[in-house]
């Protein structure tokens, strides 16, 4: 049985909360391996609406173990409210399925107030960020004078680890004229939130090398998507981590031989949060429509997403810097209806033309979609769980995108339900 990889292969937001909670059934450990509590993923069971940002999806399953690995940087403050209300939503979590690299490193209030600072004075040039830290937390993981988990059990490791922080962090907000941070006051909010964390905290390399050894079935859980890949995505324009599939293993501490079958998200149609080129996007009325009947909100911090016709050109490349084997088509039933659906098959700039998403950031910029079209369908396809269910141009749809972006659809979603899934291929069996 293969271990399965989710990534989303668009620009975040393509529906992985359900695909993986889907998925979950089938495996007895999920792993969360990079970003932070920017990222979010709804899943809805039953009546039950459940918003997840750093905690994995498979703790809304019975006897499931949930890990949170080394690649994703924690707020610890933000992870125990969030546990406090998914319990306060009938889940159990405790110690017992929910595991924490004791390696990963830690989001502190500094970490937010320089993001928020950073992203203020670049006015017009905003990346975009959720303002909650996860950049700066990556850049003093790299720096290597991040807080981790395991110091929070070591006094004094903590206090010159704090003492380094401080250091580069109010030098910077200094600059940026906004408020510094107390040593004192950060050492007591850390010291007072150690014992309520570390009951958590494990090596959880070693709990996955054994859970591997021993033929368990292990599912990888990603945030955003490929092309906000800090290597691989629109830069500047991305988030602060890899997103990619390659980043299972190294943000796990698994070996990347276990991982066998990625499977990448991706909808019918393409949105976007925040700054950055979107080449497809649609700023008219059938842009308003596909966000109202998608409900394109994003599930952290509310935003409304840009969107736009499906493109075909970002998938493929997502599916091969990613090494996806199969995608899961999700909100196909917010197709419905459409007369003519258009999709991007190549870009052009003046009169050159692209088949990929240059690295260039003037020429993403100004890129611009050659489209083809497709035949829209009237029929509902919402709730569909068969292909006999689908209306024969829908699927010449699927076809047609199964053809552009060079792999086959895994997966077809038609609702935010969780059994409106048609499964074509299993990845569990390979």
């Amino acid at each position: 049985m293969a271990n399965v990889a989710v990534v989303g292969a668009q620009w975040g937001d393509e529906g992985k909360g359900k695909i993986v909670d889907w998925l979950s059934e089938r495996a007895e450990i999920v792993v969360r391996f990079q970003g932070g509590h920017n990222a979010g993923h709804t899943l809805v069971v039953g009546n039950i609406e459940y918003k997840l940002s750093l905690l994995p999806s498979g703790l809304v399953r019975p006897g499931k173990l949930s890990i949170i690995g080394n690649g994703v940087v924690v707020d610890p403050w933000a992870l125990l409210a969030e546990i406090d209300t998914m319990r306060a939503k009938g889940l159990a979590i405790s110690p017992a399925n929910l595991k924490l690299a004791d390696n990963a490193a830690l989001i502190l209030p500094s970490h937010g107030a320089l993001d928020r600072a950073r992203e203020e004075r670049r006015g017009d040039q905003k990346i975009g960020t959720t303002g909650r830290g996860i950049g700066p937390a990556y850049e003093d993981k790299v720096g290597r004078r991040a807080v981790r988990v395991c110091d929070l059990a070591d006094p004094r490791a903590l206090e010159d680890r704090v003492d380094d922080l401080l250091l580069h962090h109010n030098a910077l907000l200094r600059g940026l004229d906004a408020p510094e941070f107390e040593r004192a006051e950060l050492l007591a909010r850390l010291r007072e939130i150690a014992p309520k964390v570390l009951p958590y905290a494990a090596p959880v390399w070693r709990l996955l090398d054994e859970a591997r050894r021993a033929g368990r079935r292990i599912l990888f859980e990603g945030a955003q998507g490929a092309m906000l890949d800090v290597d691989h995505g629109t830069y500047p324009y991305v988030t602060s981590s890899n997103t990619v599939a390659g980043q299972a293993a190294a943000g796990s501490g698994i070996a990347p031989s276990a991982i066998g079958f990625v499977l990448g998200i991706t909808k019918a149609y393409t949105t976007r949060v925040g700054s950055g080129p979107f080449p497809t996007e649609l700023t008219d009325a059938i842009g308003e429509m596909l966000g109202d009947r998608g409900r394109e909100f994003g599930t952290v911090t509310g935003r409304r997403r840009r969107c736009g016709w499906f493109d075909a050109v970002a998938v493929r490349q997502a599916i091969t810097t990613a090494g996806i084997d199969g995608i899961a088509l999700t909100k196909l039933d917010v197709l419905d209806g459409f007369d003519e659906i258009k999709i991007c098959t190549a870009y052009r700039r003046g009169g050159e033309s692209y088949d990929y998403v240059p690295a260039g950031t003037s020429a993403q910029a100004e890129i611009e979609p050659v489209y083809e079209s497709a035949e829209g369908w009237h029929e509902s396809t919402r709730g569909a769980r068969s292909w006999a269910d689908l209306p024969a141009t829908a699927i010449k749809y699927i076809r047609r995108i199964e053809e552009l972006i060079g792999a086959p659809v895994a997966m077809l979603s038609t609702s935010p339900e969780r059994d409106d899934t048609v499964l074509v291929r299993d990845p569990f069996a390979d």
